[in-house]
């Protein structure tokens, strides 16, 4: 029971775990056409604070533009199909998953992602800044309480036992993110904890063998994380 309820409670799994790049969609950055100057283009990426933008010819997907390239033409009051022979034309389908869309705008750079249907019509694009917004509220960083961070051997995490010792405190996990190291057999295990005194919970998890590498709670940690996560949103905008 405490597995079932906690697949309801893992990080981005209220709404992200159900999220496909279509609804991913974000209305407020348009599409360059190929007839556009690369003046233009410039000024569309400060306007809309991306570095690249999609480019459609005919209403057809071509090819996502970067700032960098634009920057090295010589002549910016030409088009771009003057200015560009061939565009990268990265993407991902309307029912590609959230997970796929960030792993592919982290391996390519990019701070957008244009999305396209089965047939490869072009339906829009999503942006950095978009998908850390979705992510944050979904990751109940907004919430009120307090945060965990556990470090587990990778054969012995179990999080069905994690969220049975945190309810047993009658709390219940609010959202979790695990990061693990290709050189390291360790997990560490941040959770998000609907209370904000940790002292029973983390002397329950030390009498199971757990190491509580840090613990927070609301005054010292939600405040601080908010403020990061405000910093953060401010970077990715501006």
């Amino acid at each position: 029971m405490a597995g079932q309820k906690y697949e309801v409670q893992n990080l981005i799994t209220t709404l992200a775990t159900r999220m496909r790049a279509i609804e991913l969609i974000t209305e407020e950055i348009p599409p360059l056409t190929h007839t556009d100057t690369g003046e233009k283009a410039l000024r569309w990426m400060d306007e809309f604070k991306v570095s690249h933008l999609p480019v459609l010819k005919n209403g057809n997907f071509v090819g996502v533009l970067s700032e960098s390239d634009v920057l090295d033409k010589m002549d910016l009051d030409q088009t771009l199909d003057v200015l560009f022979d061939h565009l990268p034309r990265p993407y991902v389908l309307a029912q590609a998953h959230i997970y796929e869309v960030l792993a592919k705008m982290s391996d390519l750079r990019i701070s957008i992602m244009p999305i396209l249907d089965e047939n490869e019509t072009y339906l829009g694009c999503t942006s950095v800044y978009h998908l850390m917004s979705l992510i944050a509220n979904t990751g109940s960083i907004k919430e009120i309480g307090g945060i965990l961070v556990l470090e587990v051997n990778t054969l012995d995490y179990s999080m069905a036992q994690i969220a049975q010792i945190v309810e047993s405190n009658n709390a219940r996990i609010l959202s979790s993110y695990i990061m693990s190291s290709p050189d390291s057999t360790k997990l560490e295990v941040t959770l998000k904890i609907n209370q904000v005194e940790l002292g029973s919970i983390i002397r329950t998890f030390e009498r199971y063998d757990y190491v509580i590498k840090a613990s927070f709670q609301r005054s010292e940690a939600d405040d601080d994380i908010q403020t990061r996560y405000e910093s953060l949103m401010k970077f990715l905008k501006f």
